[in-house]
């Protein structure tokens, strides 16, 4: 990782004060960033954060827009502002680190994207799945053609309700468990498969179960479990397969627990790779890694090289995003949704695009 000197150039400001802000907070204070920390922005200040001793609460953007020492903003505010901040962040010049999702509709997407193209600063879309190791390790493997060409891949995500976050539980607000939730397995899905061409969902009601199935280009198919109304107690679990020509390759992400099971001790989690193809069958152990941590770590590295983050892509953002309003617009209307093969623009383009309207 960078070490503090390489990143100590420049102070920190915190969009938000909730769960996600004070995500982001730890991640930095783990690089020994804490400090750095100047300021807090929100309309409501409240409890002091944790891994920023050091910041200012102020509920004014442009206070921190218009301090020349700040160089980078987390933004971690509910998603229908994102546009607003993130664009005026920009055109100041500062660094942004905005949370997933990008937008929650096209129309301010292309608007970030478009702040973006032209800033000085650099934009990086928070997808963090993509910094869990687990998630690398099965990329590495379908990189390295271990399983063949991918054909079909299989991602789930279970959780409690977030009842962390009010405005969560508001569809309008958060775009629901498809776009604020699931959204971290269409884009994975994307990247194992490339060109999404359908997509088809079901639902029982609006946390969950939602089963959603996506087509691609290639011919491959993908498929998403998504639920967010596991009862009290139960782990959080994040798990994804990829079926390819030569074998297969899965990982499952299954949280430990407090709880005491039948032998009286906690209930241990799972973190493995699994690989499996004609003649070898392994498991691999998945280090204890934060992604939060890495994932800052990776988008300061960025700024320090001035190179963009192409690991985690404006344009990837936004196609994760297109899949996941197609899948809810599927949900309501009870029908499959047609993604436009000519919109498309690989995610790791910097160009901006469209498909689901409205």
């Amino acid at each position: 990782m960078v070490t503090k000197g390489e990143h100590a150039m420049t102070r920190i400001a915190l969009v938000g004060q909730g769960y996600m802000a004070r995500t982001h907070a730890a991640a930095y204070a783990a690089l020994g960033l804490g400090e750095r920390i100047a300021y807090v922005c929100t309309p409501r200040p409240g409890a002091p954060i944790e891994g920023a001793p050091r910041a200012r609460f102020v509920t004014d953007l442009a206070t921190v827009l218009s301090d020349p020492d700040v160089g980078v903003l987390s933004v971690c505010t509910p998603t229908p502002t994102h546009a607003d901040i993130a664009v005026a962040a920009l055109g100041a010049g500062k660094h942004v680190l905005l949370e997933k999702p990008i937008a929650l509709t096209p129309d301010d997407a292309a608007r970030i994207a478009k702040a973006s193209s032209t800033a000085t600063g650099t934009l990086m879309v928070a997808q963090v799945v993509r910094f869990f190791p687990g998630y690398e390790q099965v990329h590495a493997t379908v990189e390295a053609g271990t399983i063949g060409t991918p054909v079909s891949v299989r991602a789930k995500r279970l959780s409690n309700r977030p009842d962390w976050a009010q405005w969560w539980a508001d569809e309008s607000q958060s775009g629901g468990v498809l776009v604020d939730f699931a959204i971290h397995d269409f884009d994975q899905l994307n990247l194992l498969l490339g060109q999404p061409v359908s997509v088809y969902s079901v639902r029982r009601d609006e946390f969950g179960p939602i089963e959603t199935s996506v087509r691609y280009a290639s011919g491959a198919v993908g498929q998403v479990l998504s639920h967010c109304s596991l009862p009290a107690g139960a782990p959080f679990t994040s798990a994804i397969e990829v079926l390819g020509t030569e074998g297969s390759v899965e990982y499952t992400l299954l949280a430990g627990s407090a709880t005491e099971g039948d032998a009286g001790s906690a209930l241990p989690g799972t973190n493995v790779v699994r690989t499996v193809t004609a003649d070898r069958r392994f498991d691999t152990d998945v280090p204890d890694d934060d992604p939060y941590t890495r994932q800052i770590d990776y988008f300061l590295r960025c700024i320090a090289g001035g190179v963009a983050p192409e690991r985690s892509s404006v344009p990837s953002a936004i196609l994760a995003l297109d899949v996941a309003r197609a899948a809810r617009e599927s949900v309501r209307s009870e029908q499959k949704v047609v993604l436009s093969p000519e919109d498309f623009v690989p995610p790791e383009s910097d160009a901006s695009t469209r498909r689901v309207d409205g």
